[in-house]
């Protein structure tokens, strides 16, 4: 009987095209690890993510889980993994898991954080992980903005994929904002997230701080159901999956 492993890992998107393995792309989160647990396993294995992250989005704590024929030391894996990935993919923890465990279906909530400099420069050190603004927030207008988002709604005036079929209706728990010298993180926890909503979501309370739009046009964006409602969408760069949550 196969044997399910969660894992836990972090990395540096910023030479990836995202999480999801890419028939024309070989430089993807998922590719690489399919690519070390088969040699592993001595057979094909896929992994399963919490989700796809895009493009030159990093993540500290992205979880996935895959399936192996026979039962492994999880540590072994683990070990194995470090060994043959890239330097900047690394694996924290490895475990088995219930077979009916799935990283993305069982997730209870997510959440990202995004930061952006405020300042003049970004710092040499942080530049792959922050987004350049270089302008001061407003950030009383940017809360005010941010409590009409929080709650069940209909985030398609959000979501980057126009032709979406599925629901777009998503439950945001919270916007938690943090200032620390002149760079500003965003964190965002809910149920799920669309495709490029944390981005946009960032890009629209940026105008928003910059005086561009009213917070009181939150609720008015959210109602139109329209890309074009909302604001401009966050580069990638600052954008970071922190944690996933599994349980009650």
């Amino acid at each position: 009987m196969s044997v399910n492993y969660k894992m836990v890992l972090e990395y540096d998107g910023s030479r990836y095209a995202g999480w999801q393995r890419l028939r024309t792309e070989s430089q993807t989160i998922q590719g690489k690890l399919e690519m070390v647990l088969s040699r592993y396993a001595g057979m094909p294995v896929e992994i399963h993510g919490s989700g796809r992250t895009d493009a030159g989005v990093h993540a500290k704590g992205q979880v996935a889980n895959f399936y192996l024929e026979d039962k492994r030391d999880p540590e072994e894996i683990r070990l194995y993994c470090n060994t043959y990935l890239p330097e900047d993919i690394r694996v924290l923890t490895v475990e088995e898991a219930p077979l009916r465990f799935h990283s993305r279906l069982n997730a209870r909530s997510k959440t990202y954080v995004y930061r952006i400099e405020m300042g003049e420069k970004r710092s040499v050190f942080t530049r792959r992980y922050t987004y350049g603004l270089g302008k001061p927030l407003d950030l009383e207008r940017m809360k005010q903005a941010a409590d009409y988002l929080i709650g069940t709604h209909d985030f398609k005036s959000f979501c980057g994929n126009k032709k979406m079929k599925k629901t777009t209706v998503r439950t945001l728990m919270k916007v938690e904002f943090q200032v620390s010298g002149s760079e500003l993180a965003i964190r965002y926890t809910g149920n799920g997230f669309l495709q490029y909503m944390v981005r946009i979501m960032t890009g629209t309370l940026i105008e928003v701080g910059l005086d561009v739009r009213n917070p009181e046009t939150m609720p008015a964006v959210l109602e139109a159901c329209s890309r074009e409602a909302a604001g401009f969408t966050a580069p990638p760069e600052g954008l970071c999956l922190e944690q996933v949550r599994y349980g009650s």
